[in-house]
């Protein structure tokens, strides 16, 4: 028997054989692996939802065409590309196929043919070969139409949800001398402009992630007294969001932005852009500076180290706004798009 849902008469999907195709990720890439394994801890009383690995890491030729003779194998009612290997949905039946796309960053990076043959193969092509798409934002939405001529209502919006690891914990502001927690070292990332910024600011920087040589000598160029800290897991990252006072997001561009939501579920201040997605994802629940100003980023910095006032609003902001990113409302989001793509077959 069927259930109707918003009008559409919908495949009971506890019967539905669900299956989540992944990339095989590289050492330092875990964020859209812990995002839907959340989705599929949530969803597995109601769905038979699996999970299926493509072979080999996106790169070269050869191991795309592997990745994608190992997707067109998959036997499933509904076949999920859950992102950066989008390519592979070209292997897969239109009917009963779904793409997540979490940004079109790479598009920035690149020009010329390799732009157009990236744009064509990982966003054109997969794009219009899915019969729904799922996005986790309205700016990526947006970028993604603008790229795509397909129409708008075949996108879902649907933001990432946070690990249940981040939960509040209080901790007495530095404001003598501030910890400011920064996560990633991408060029996106904006740590130039950060390390700059806080020129001349009694505080420690603590940096996430790959730190070259050039950067180093750049921080003690600017007087910034820092740490680095390598590849952490899980538990150390959310220890290390509990010993800050501030968390810097001033990147020039993102898809999303969990470090933002991951600061309001410790309840630490973070201070983000005021441009791309990351308004959208901070609600008022965060300090907004112009990232391509360092004037701008300072005396976002400067007001948070100053203004016990002003921080307690944006905590408090940020615990109204954290709502959004609960895992189990998040799943349910996937869960009405699956019975969509399933009522369908």
């Amino acid at each position: 028997m069927c259930v109707t849902f918003c009008g559409l008469d919908l495949l009971p999907v506890a019967h539905v054989k669900i299956v989540q195709i992944q990339r095989r990720p590289l050492p330092t890439q875990f964020s859209f692996e812990g995002y839907f394994a959340r989705v599929r801890e949530c969803l597995a009383p109601e769905l038979d939802i699996h999970v299926q690995v493509v072979p080999c890491i996106s790169r070269g030729v050869l191991g795309r065409i592997r990745n994608c003779f190992s997707a067109s194998r998959t036997h499933a009612d509904i076949r999920h590309v859950t992102g950066d290997i989008h390519y592979v949905i070209l292997a897969l039946p239109k009917r009963g196929s779904l793409l997540t796309v979490h940004d079109c960053e790479i598009l920035d990076r690149l020009c010329g043919w390799r732009r157009a043959l990236v744009k064509f193969f990982w966003f054109t092509l997969p794009v219009r070969r899915a019969m729904r798409l799922t996005v986790n934002s309205q700016t990526t939405k947006r970028r993604l139409l603008q790229e795509v001529c397909i129409p708008a209502d075949r996108i879902e919006v649907i933001p990432v949800s946070v690990s249940p690891k981040f939960q509040p914990r209080s901790k007495l502001f530095n404001a003598d001398y501030p910890t400011i927690l920064q996560v990633g070292t991408k060029a996106n990332k904006n740590v130039d402009r950060l390390i700059r910024a806080l020129r001349g600011i009694r505080c420690r920087l603590e940096i996430v992630g790959p730190v070259t040589d050039s950067l180093r000598k750049f921080l003690g160029e600017c007087g910034v007294d820092y740490q680095v800290f390598g590849r952490l897991t899980d538990e150390e990252l959310v220890e290390r969001y509990r010993e800050a006072d501030i968390i810097s997001f001033v990147s020039t561009h993102e898809g999303f932005g969990m470090p933002i939501v991951e600061a309001q579920c410790v309840e630490r201040v973070c201070v983000t852009s005021n441009c791309s997605s990351m308004p959208e994802v901070a609600g008022e629940g965060a300090c907004l500076v112009d990232p391509f100003s360092v004037e701008s980023i300072r005396d976002g910095f400067l007001k948070v180290i100053a203004d016990s006032g002003y921080r307690e609003d944006l905590i408090e902001e940020g615990r109204k706004n954290r709502r959004r990113f609960d895992a189990q409302r998040i799943a349910n989001q996937f869960l009405d798009v699956y019975r969509r793509v399933g009522s369908r077959q």
